[in-house]
């Protein structure tokens, strides 16, 4: 009958010392031979501690490895709220092109919460990783990231930061002009708390374009948070009033989805009675009822861009990512045609 100490043994990780016994070595031998050095070791010892190692069914503890090597091959990467489609797929992208590049992703989720943003950070960064991307909650934050390699993907001001930065201010304003293209005049802006990733950006480039036009902003905006819920309750607000508008440029896809509920809520058809278009150009846009124009982030090429930041040690730079309108039903225009 198998004792419980031997059921236990049988389940326990090998270790490096139970490798060095059966080899007949050393554990300083086995960790040369595992982390290929710093100490030559003869090709028959060698030989000898990796069939114990296939043996004993021994792996390299690889964070342990890390810590000693002071190289994780890994990159942290911190996002306000991971359910957001934005950053959920912009997490997935990062994942995709730091995979392809050799390193493994840690992710951080912030969850809209100042502290717990720091607290993503510091942990991060005490597991060693080769390089941090933030996207902050406080645009003028300087996190404590004790030297490792760090690129913000927002606006920065503080001297020495690395950002990647989005045209949120030209976005902004190139989704009002084509919502006056289309003859709207009581156009409103359903904006992000200030704290928020892009949100002021977005915010002056709608005063920005309604200025240009000659129309007012007076009582026509709204902020919130960056949620379906959010966008709901705004929303409401917007359209419960008796000058209701007859335009909405929404500072994230999300916020439009709630507002869509509202409209369905309110009997107010869209685009026909309320036009509207979005930021971001995510999934949430193409499959929303109606399908969203939309001011779109190129997922892409700011992943890429963020990365080649964080791995290349070159001096801090900011690099603007340009964004793009892409028409769909939600704004007026006529359905685009479908590719054959």
């Amino acid at each position: 009958m198998t004792t419980l100490s031997e059921s236990q043994d049988e389940h326990r990780h090998a270790t490096r010392t139970d490798v060095a016994k059966l080899a007949g070595v050393s554990t300083a031998v086995v960790s040369y031979v595992v982390n290929n050095g710093p100490r030559p070791v003869a090709e028959a010892t060698r030989e000898r501690v990796v069939n114990a190692m296939n043996e004993l069914g021994y792996r390299p503890n690889a964070l342990a490895r890390a810590l000693k090597l002071r190289r994780a091959h890994a990159v942290g990467v911190v996002v306000p709220d991971v359910s957001n489609t934005f950053f959920g797929a912009l997490a997935r992208e990062l994942s995709d092109q730091a995979f392809t590049a050799g390193y493994a992703l840690m992710l951080g989720d912030a969850n809209n919460d100042l502290e717990r943003e720091r607290a993503q950070i510091e942990s991060l960064v005490s597991h060693q990783i080769d390089g941090l991307i933030i996207t902050s909650l406080e645009p003028n934050s300087e996190a404590d990231v004790r030297g490792t390699r760090t690129v913000y993907l927002d606006r920065r001001v503080q001297p020495g930061q690395t950002s990647i930065i989005v045209d949120d201010l030209g976005g902004a304003e190139k989704a009002v002009q084509h919502l006056v293209c289309h003859g709207r005049r009581r156009i409103a802006h359903i904006g992000g708390f200030a704290t928020l990733p892009g949100a002021d950006a977005r915010l002056q480039g709608w005063m920005n374009a309604c200025a240009s036009a000659g129309l007012s902003t007076d009582g026509l905006l709204v902020r919130s948070d960056f949620t379906r819920a959010g966008g709901l309750n705004a929303g409401r607000e917007l359209l419960a009033r008796p000058d209701r508008p007859d335009a909405v440029f929404v500072a994230s896809d999300v916020q439009a989805l709630g507002l869509l509920a509202a409209a369905r809520e309110a009997h107010v058809r869209v685009p026909e009675d309320l036009a509207v278009i979005s930021f971001d150009g995510t999934d949430d846009a193409v499959f929303s009822d109606p399908p969203l124009t939309a001011i779109e982030q190129p997922i892409a090429a700011l992943a890429s861009a963020a990365l080649a930041a964080v791995l290349t040690p070159e001096q801090p730079v900011q690099t603007r990512i340009p964004v793009t309108l892409v028409v769909r039903d939600s704004c007026g225009c006529p359905p685009m045609p479908h590719a054959d």
